[in-house]
């Protein structure tokens, strides 16, 4: 299953593991999703970009194409962890606008938030007809 895993600047992660072009690492797949057991990563690039201040908070991350294997754990889409992760090749982290990630906040809110008025606004933010604060 292709997936995104972050890195630091040097390609490490916690206890300065090291990842790189064809590197794999194997866990036991055992515990809960945010301990040894698990191998985190991403689904999509773009979450990657988006959650890696509140989870890693690397400084001038870089992005890999992975694989994953094994057991898979997920925290209800935010981030994912596996039993064995290979990393396939560095691409490019994307770039995320105001917008985008507006969007995304929005997007979240009204998931948990359902007054009326407020969820019409942030439709209509979401299609551009009204982008009022």
């Amino acid at each position: 299953m292709k997936v995104y895993k972050l890195t630091d600047s040097k390609g490490q992660t916690k206890n300065e593991t090291q990842w790189g072009e064809g590197i794999s690492h194997e866990v036991s797949g055992i515990g809960e999703l945010c301990s040894s057991g698990f191998i985190h990563y991403y689904s999509d690039p773009y979450l990657a970009g988006i959650f890696n201040l509140i989870h890693a908070n690397f400084v001038n991350p870089k992005l890999w194409e992975a694989e994953a294997e094994g057991i898979i754990k997920s925290d209800k889409g935010l981030k994912y962890g596996c039993q064995k992760l290979t990393t396939l090749k560095e691409i490019p982290l994307p770039i995320l606008t105001t917008t985008q990630l507006s969007a995304f906040a929005i997007l979240c809110s009204i998931e948990v938030y359902k007054e009326k008025s407020y969820v019409v606004w942030a439709n209509n933010w979401l299609i551009g007809k009204d982008r009022s604060a």
